[in-house]
């Protein structure tokens, strides 16, 4: 039989962890909303504790929810009508999974970490760390200043980052300590629009952390206070900045070319 009240415990639990990151960090859980997003995962190795779906699924979600039901996942269905007031997309695909929060060990042999500090668009933090996930980052740190990296919007907008790259709300105290205990520490980069050597003028090959600040007023107090070095992307144009994500995902890449070389 599947749940057509808005009211039932199980749905209002569900509802909380979409909309109430306080709610997500008391329970350490997240979730993920779409066939894709949730395929992702399971590709990945990471498995959701239960998964809402309606009683629509089309054949792909349905393939996908047979598999998941094969690995003793808890499953609860959902009216149509009721995954669609729930859903927190325009166009539910039927399926929305609740995963833990994972406590990612710190890679040893660190030399790629990305710090996201003061960004407070969940669509650019998503973007942000889509880009790292590509780009081969080892680390993601988000500052106390950065939204909710598993808020709903920031799962879309990443695709699947979240399930690739290790992802951790961090004090700037942490952070300094894990970039001073790396063998050897890493140098920390900051992303600057203006003030700073061109990017490619840089030395990208050695072990470093790059800083990328907030779309409005840039990297925290903290932030700059870290960094050893500024980077700037040459603008001959008009443009008095980029968007931060345009700008980290440029420079991100970067980093990589000059490391194929």
């Amino acid at each position: 039989m599947n749940i057509s009240s808005i009211q039932n415990p199980k749905v209002h639990w569900l509802r909380a962890l979409l909309s109430d990151r306080n709610k997500r960090q008391q329970e350490q859980r997240f979730v993920a909303e779409g066939i894709r997003l949730i395929e992702d995962a399971a590709q990945s190795g990471q498995l959701p504790e239960c998964v809402f779906h309606s009683n629509q699924l089309n054949s792909r979600g349905q393939l996908l929810l047979n598999g998941l039901i094969e690995k003793n996942i808890e499953t609860i269905g959902l009216t149509a009508d009721l995954i669609n007031r729930i859903s927190d997309t325009q166009t539910s695909q039927g399926m929305i999974a609740v995963f833990k929060i994972p406590q990612p060990v710190i890679p040893n042999n660190l030399n790629f970490v990305l710090i996201i500090d003061s960004v407070r668009d969940p669509g650019n933090l998503g973007t942000l760390l889509r880009s790292a996930s590509a780009a081969g980052v080892q680390l993601c740190l988000l500052t106390p200043t950065t939204t909710d990296g598993y808020a709903p919007k920031v799962l879309r907008a990443g695709m699947g980052a979240h399930f690739h790259v290790p992802i951790v709300d961090i004090s700037w105290d942490d952070i300094i300590q894990i970039c001073s205990a790396a063998k050897p520490a890493l140098e920390v980069f900051l992303a600057e629009s203006n003030d700073g050597s061109p990017s490619w003028q840089q030395d990208f090959k050695q072990p470093l952390a790059l800083i990328v600040g907030g779309e409005a007023w840039g990297a925290s107090v903290a932030g700059k206070t870290l960094a050893s070095k500024n980077v700037k992307i040459p603008m001959p144009g008009q443009a008095e900045s980029l968007n931060a994500a345009v700008a980290g995902s440029i420079l991100l890449f970067e980093i990589v070319r000059q490391r194929l070389q």
